[in-house]
């Protein structure tokens, strides 16, 4: 299977690293997996991950108020809470649609600093990273879209996804389940989807068209992508994470290199 990620090499891009897990080991990986380069907002499943440990820990609940009136710690996870994309001012009422928001992110990363007594980044690095060895990894700024790390340390959280060590399979679970269903919204970079889901931090796949994802993934993908030019998936069916990182912003070039790689991808090692 040596030349299975071997398109890479043809990205239109000057540094880019791409790798393959399952739930024990890294599969394969291509170019340059352990350079540091910005996750953008694949800064948020990880963020979400660290606020989701505190609520097993019972710092905050899931159904608590936080946010606008009305809304709560699940519907800021959601992109539910009628937040805006990068202002504090409410675009309509909590569980209305679904908007994207950075801002969202932002109010989470506060409440969990209040609880637990330490900067969020504290807390993410102490809860996830360093559990996970992900040690190259930092959040220096918004829990929305301000971590930067390496393709080797997203390939570790993907493999905490499918094997869950540090949250009860069940919120692992509930996390990855599309949350508020029906909602309607614009998914950046694909226009309006109808319905637009998403789980706690993480983007449903489910049938979403236009998408970033192969059509070989699962209905049940999950994950992110970013405007630097980063992704990180997991298909629970075929039991498989992917995730690359460039150094190129998010445009037509992934659109077109995505899906293709991660169809070879899943044709390849999927079960």
């Amino acid at each position: 299977m040596a030349d299975l990620l071997a398109p890479v090499d043809d990205w239109p891009v000057d540094t880019v690293g791409v790798g393959v897990t399952d739930a024990d080991t890294t599969l394969e990986a291509r170019g340059d997996v352990d350079t540091v380069l910005p996750f953008a907002s694949v800064t948020k499943p990880l963020a979400a991950y660290a606020v989701l440990v505190a609520v097993q820990d019972g710092a905050l609940h899931l159904d608590e108020p936080a946010g606008p009136e009305g809304a709560t710690v699940r519907h800021l996870l959601a992109h539910a809470s009628g937040l805006s994309f990068d202002d504090t001012g409410p675009t309509g009422a909590p569980g209305a649609r679904r908007v994207y928001s950075n801002v969202g992110f932002d109010v989470l990363g506060e409440l969990v600093e209040q609880r637990v007594g330490l900067s969020f980044a504290e807390h993410l690095e102490h809860e996830v990273l360093t559990p996970l060895a992900m040690h190259d990894t930092v959040l220096d700024g918004s829990p929305a879209k301000d971590a930067r790390g390496t393709v080797t340390d997203l390939l570790a959280f993907c493999r905490e996804l499918l094997a869950p060590t540090l949250l009860d399979e069940a919120l692992v679970r509930e996390a990855t389940t599309v949350a508020f269903p029906g909602l309607d919204g614009v998914l950046p970079g694909h226009g309006r989807q109808r319905p637009n889901d998403w789980g706690l931090g993480f983007e449903i796949k489910d049938g979403k068209d236009p998408h970033w994802t192969g059509a070989r993934l699962s209905a049940a993908s999950y994950g992110h992508f970013g405007q630097s030019g980063s992704f990180v998936v997991v298909d629970p069916e075929a039991g498989l994470g992917i995730a690359s990182l460039a150094d190129r912003p998010f445009g037509d070039w992934c659109r077109d290199a995505w899906p293709a790689l991660q169809d070879a991808v899943v044709d390849v090692y999927g079960r």
